[in-house]
């Protein structure tokens, strides 16, 4: 994995324990939330982790009002 700046590490921490937890859908301003930044900060971010991480597979899923994030164990 490249090197991640510490908001992208604090996402991917994030999004593995909601998973552990048994959590598979997100929104940026969820994310943002418990993480402590902006949902746009977020957002900016999701595609980028998605095609870097490893250990959870990150997969824009829905888009409502806003994008719905999938994010299972990786593989």
């Amino acid at each position: 994995m490249a090197e991640l700046s510490e908001e992208d590490q604090q996402i991917l921490e994030y999004l593995r324990d909601s998973v552990a937890n048994g959590n598979q859908y997100f929104r940026a301003k969820r994310i943002a939330k418990g993480v402590g930044l902006t949902a746009k900060q977020v957002g900016a971010r999701l595609p980028r982790l998605a095609d870097s991480a490893d250990d959870v597979d990150i997969e824009k899923w829905g888009r409502a009002k806003s994008t719905t994030w999938r994010v299972t164990p990786g593989a």
